[in-house]
């Protein structure tokens, strides 16, 4: 099972960005370096009388009697369980889950997590294909965790056309959801983050139907003049500090760098912002990507001076156990039938390119969804995680063709979508995934050509490299 110290996620309201959309990202970061992953869809079923039997819970959740079509970010090896991850289903819902957090041990002790109930493993399974609405994705997996419980402390994201709403459980069946404010973004590094909760307000708050009177019972409330989530549920520890907190305060540098009173280890740090200046999808993958870049704390030791101490101080964004990240954006500017985009990479995301999958889709390209327990270049994953092991130790000399790579995969990536959204005719899902398989194709023979001239010149840089005479 998965450690509780995964993932990085982002949120984008549509007046937060630069082309309306919304936008749910995350990074998926496995229980090791090697998780593999692949990106498949799930075509509509009709399923009467079906049910979900979880491979590591054992929970069986009867399912409803059809299911929409929908993407899917899996683990290549499910025997123990599926972890979707991340998709978008046919109505244009997207669902991110999940971002691993942590409740309190005062909570814990009057709702203990459960063995048998509803983890990450299963929440897309039960919940994608069924939703017609982000708020009504929150509803119904926070009715799941009421009725049967959950192991884990998590949080979940859902975008649609319009919203993006944002769900964390506290405990084994408790939770509260918010809808993120349009004109702002927000980052979720492994932390309960929900601060105030309007309880009379649900437009833009869900609750657990017992939770305030759970938190009354029990007297959890260190500040009764206000519902603060995180104050009740949340943790504040060093390991929050050093682990998470940093990976907020990196992304509010980034899009607020006017504000300059903050420090990583800060446990203050308002969840949501309004940005300096609207955001594209380039800056959500930079963020994404980032390993506190032009910092003294950046591993790497790139473009600032720091100590070994200060490069190892913090947990980066970009690390070994990256897997799988997702950029799930929805559009406003386009009809509705290609509205929605998947952006995937795979690997080490300091070094992966992203690429835009439409997912009004009915296949998955072949080196995406052909993914082995064995390493296998063939396959995307495996062929950007090799090339990570192969760029780590020789950073300085690869780091200018690897962002040369990046950036002409990131332009390629922009016009492509430009091409696809001119071009959309005839049978729309047909079109989709054909363009798709262009799109991929082109960025998996860029990466191969990249794998080329880092060997090549990886070759170069043996210690053993001895010429006859050289030292005569």
């Amino acid at each position: 099972m998965k450690k509780s110290s995964d993932c990085t996620e982002i949120l984008v309201g549509k007046a937060a960005g630069m082309d309306g959309s919304t936008i749910v990202a995350r990074n998926e970061d496995g229980y090791g370096p090697i998780n593999p992953i692949k990106f498949v869809v799930h075509p509509a079923v009709d399923q009467t009388g079906a049910s979900f039997t979880s491979a590591v819970t054992g929970v069986e959740v009867p399912l409803p009697d059809h299911a929409y079509r929908y993407t899917g970010t899996p683990q290549a090896d499910q025997s123990d369980g599926q972890y979707e991850e991340a998709g978008i289903n046919e109505l244009n819902v997207g669902m991110s889950a999940t971002e691993t957090t942590a409740t309190n041990a005062r909570v814990l002790g009057y709702d203990p997590l459960v063995d048998d109930g509803i983890n990450e493993e299963a929440m897309i399974t039960l919940v994608l294909p069924y939703i017609k609405s982000a708020k009504e994705g929150a509803a119904r997996l926070g009715a799941l965790i009421e009725k049967y419980g959950t192991g884990e402390s998590n949080s979940i994201a859902f975008n649609d056309q319009n919203d993006v709403w944002y769900l964390e459980t506290a405990g084994g069946h408790h939770w509260a959801a918010m809808r993120l404010p349009e004109d702002t973004y927000a980052i979720a590094p492994n932390q309960t983050l929900m601060q105030t909760v309007d309880l009379q307000d649900t437009d833009n708050f869900l609750v657990a139907n017992d939770l305030v009177d759970f938190v009354a019972q029990h007297h959890l409330n260190p500040t009764p003049d206000t519902f603060n989530f995180r104050e009740i549920f949340g943790t504040h520890g060093e390991d929050d500090a050093y682990y998470n907190t940093p990976r907020t305060w990196y992304g509010q540098k980034l899009f607020n760098p006017e504000i300059t009173d903050q420090q990583p280890t800060d446990q203050d740090m308002p969840f949501t912002r309004k940005p300096a200046k609207k955001l594209a999808i380039e800056d959500v993958q930079f963020f994404l990507s980032s390993h506190y870049n032009g910092t003294p704390y950046d591993p790497f030791g790139t473009y600032a001076s720091g100590s070994p101490a200060d490069q190892r101080k913090y947990r980066p964004i970009a690390m070994d156990r990256n897997q799988c990240s997702s950029i799930l954006q929805i559009r406003n500017d386009v009809p509705a039938d290609h509205a929605a985009i998947q952006w995937i990479a795979m690997g080490f995301f300091a070094y992966a390119p992203y690429v835009p999958f439409f997912t009004n889709i009915t296949d998955t390209p072949a080196d995406y969804q052909n993914t082995t327990a064995a390493v296998d270049v063939a396959n995307v994953y495996w062929l950007n995680k090799t090339l990570s092991v192969l760029i780590e130790p020789h950073f300085h000399d690869y780091v200018e063709a690897v962002n040369a790579f990046r950036d002409g995969c990131q332009s390629y990536a922009r016009s492509r979508v430009a091409a696809t959204d001119e071009a959309v005719s005839g049978n729309v899902s047909a079109f989709l995934t054909q363009s798709n398989q262009i799109t991929a194709g082109e960025i998996s023979k860029r990466t191969r050509e990249l794998f080329d001239t880092i060997v090549k010149h990886g070759l170069l840089l043996s210690k053993t490299a001895w010429e006859k005479g050289q030292n005569l």
